[in-house]
């Protein structure tokens, strides 16, 4: 979501899966120094669980850090959509319970692959351009908001057995300390105090910087762009891209388009652009008083 780029003075854009802007290409060198676990866990927003996680007197690298934490939150993640699918299986659940779970299902799913492709790309290589390196961190930041979002969904689910809602507590809570410890020590690692420059190439550019584009389509429901809804232009989108590739760029003329936009998360870095607020709008009527779940009643996810 390569091509030439149109300027839009007031653009919306929305970025999925690993937006990255403002990157250098220019490698970041994985610290090699050793580290005690009270140090490094000090940086994180939970030092106390963070020490809890690794063995005491025992100073390793960031990079073995990271390692550990991030096969501990796979292995968390796991867990948890383990006990999801379980609790699924209940008979006697009410329909909102049922789409609350689901929600929790498929935000966990996802998360399973961003860690792996997170962990996949740190392996790769004995250094991490911080290009990369703002790659990986977009993934596990998103892992602490789809983690947020099933959290919101039980919660906002009136008629949730107590048993399940109380069952899932702990583990989501545990759950999230430990993404945002594996985001923190990413971060610590390889983007802190990055210097965050683009090269020039074949590039969009957007109120905050600067992206590489692979394709760009238009939508206009007067059927003079490529497609007249923006879920068929979505689904035009390739499958499985990488960021190196550049974004598919979807850009929605203005208008009013009752749709409900779902993004399959084999449709990776799609870039939306629109005319602008109160211009570009996408509706829908879905609501939590009507059964919906706050994440399934969004016009765009």
């Amino acid at each position: 979501m390569a091509t030439s780029l149109i300027f839009y003075p007031t653009p919306l854009f929305l970025i999925l899966l690993g937006f990255s802007l403002s990157l250098s290409l220019a490698n970041v060198p994985q610290s090699s120094k050793l580290i005690e676990p009270e140090s490094v866990c000090s940086s994180t927003p939970h030092p106390t669980f963070c020490k809890s996680l690794f063995p005491p007197n025992k100073p390793c690298n960031i990079l073995d850090y990271f390692h550990s934490s991030a096969h501990m939150s796979l292995s968390t993640t796991r867990k948890f959509l383990y006990l999801l699918n379980r609790y699924r299986k209940r008979s006697s659940l009410w329909e909102t319970a049922i789409r609350a779970l689901d929600d929790c299902r498929l935000l966990s799913e996802l998360n399973i692959d961003f860690l792996l492709s997170s962990m996949k790309v740190v392996n790769s290589t004995n250094t991490l351009s911080i290009f990369r390196a703002h790659d990986v961190q977009s993934l596990l930041s998103a892992i602490l908001t789809n983690q947020i979002t099933c959290f919101d969904s039980l919660n906002s689910t009136a008629l949730m057995p107590w048993s399940v809602k109380n069952g899932l507590h702990v583990p989501l809570s545990t759950g999230t300390k430990m993404y945002s410890v594996s985001l923190s020590l990413f971060t610590h690692g390889w983007v802190k105090n990055q210097n965050k420059a683009i090269p020039e190439g074949n590039l969009v550019k957007t109120t905050t910087g600067s992206v590489t584009v692979r394709e760009k389509v238009v939508v206009r429901q007067d059927g003079k762009g490529d497609f007249t809804t923006i879920n068929d232009a979505v689904a035009a989108a390739p499958n499985g891209t990488s960021m190196s590739g550049g974004y598919f760029v979807i850009y929605v003329v203005a208008g009013i388009y009752p749709e409900y936009v779902t993004i399959d998360k084999n449709k990776t870095y799609i870039m939306m652009i629109g005319d602008g607020i109160n211009q570009t709008v996408i509706t829908g009527n879905r609501s939590v008083n009507d059964g919906w779940t706050t994440f399934n009643s969004a016009t765009l996810g």
